[in-house]
C-alpha cells in the first residue's frame, strides 16, 4: 500500500508541474507562431538556392558559372 500511495503522489506532483510549465510557455508567449517553426530548417537552403541571387553572382563574376 505504501509504494502505491507514493506512486500516486508522485504521478500527481508530475501533472502539476507540468500544468505549470505549460501555463509559463503560454503566458511567456512560447505558442505564438507555431507555423513558423517547421519553416526555419528551411531558410537557409532557401537563401542558399535563390536563383534572383545566383545570377547576380553570375553578373558579378563576369562569367556564366555561379559562385559555389
Amino acid at each position: 500500500m505504501d509504494l502505491t500511495a507514493i506512486a500516486i503522489c508522485a504521478s500527481l506532483l508530475m501533472a502539476v508541474a507540468t500544468a505549470f510549465a505549460f501555463v509559463w510557455a503560454v503566458k511567456k508567449d512560447y505558442f505564438r507562431d507555431i507555423e513558423d517553426t517547421k519553416y526555419q530548417v528551411f531558410w537557409s537552403d532557401l537563401e542558399e538556392h535563390d536563383p534572383a541571387k545566383e545570377k547576380e553572382k553570375v553578373n558579378a563574376n563576369g562569367s556564366s558559372q555561379p559562385r559555389s
